[in-house]
């Protein structure tokens, strides 16, 4: 993907740096909290791997809840939220007021045509940042979008928790 100087002029001007905290992550059927997305999702584009996580865990559970809202029968799978230390070097912050002058107001953030969202999101990852601070439209919280491929030897990714919240029996 080729992107316009303005607009990555514009996205090098928002908060940056690093950053060290706790995030949560859904998983189903005992996938590893690390497992990257490589096919694509909001803030990805097919090819550029990123691991989805929430500040709050209400947050990454409203999320989900989204997602299998989404399917036609809901999963018997076993669903587990992991609690992560995570230290980033070179995080991105994203405002709304940024999004929305990037083309992704909360509308289009909400919705399910994801290119506006995955241009801005690979467009962070080309650009070498570690993680990408965004609001989530599900929950009046944050989501931090991982580029793993783009992690500095200061990167922690460390498992502290993990909590089976349905058997998926």
């Amino acid at each position: 993907m080729i992107y316009e100087p303005q607009f990555l002029d514009f996205l090098q001007g928002q908060e940056s740096g690093k950053w060290e905290g706790k995030v949560f992550r859904h998983m189903f059927a005992g996938y590893p909290p690390h497992r990257e997305n490589t096919g694509g999702a909001r803030w990805n584009p097919s090819g550029v791997a990123a691991i989805y996580t929430s500040l709050e865990r209400t947050t990454v559970l409203a999320e989900a809840e989204h997602h299998i809202s989404l399917q036609p029968v809901r999963p018997k799978v076993r669903r587990t939220i992991f609690s992560i230390d995570l230290r980033l070097s070179n995080t991105l912050r994203l405002q709304p007021e940024a999004l929305e002058r990037l083309g992704a107001n909360a509308e289009v953030i909400a919705a399910i045509d994801f290119g506006p969202c995955q241009i801005i999101g690979g467009a962070a990852a080309w650009l070498e940042y570690d993680g990408m601070f965004v609001p989530s439209a599900r929950h009046n919280g944050t989501n931090l979008v991982i580029f793993p491929a783009n992690r500095s030897i200061d990167y922690a990714f460390d498992v502290v928790d993990e909590e089976v919240i349905d058997e998926g029996r």
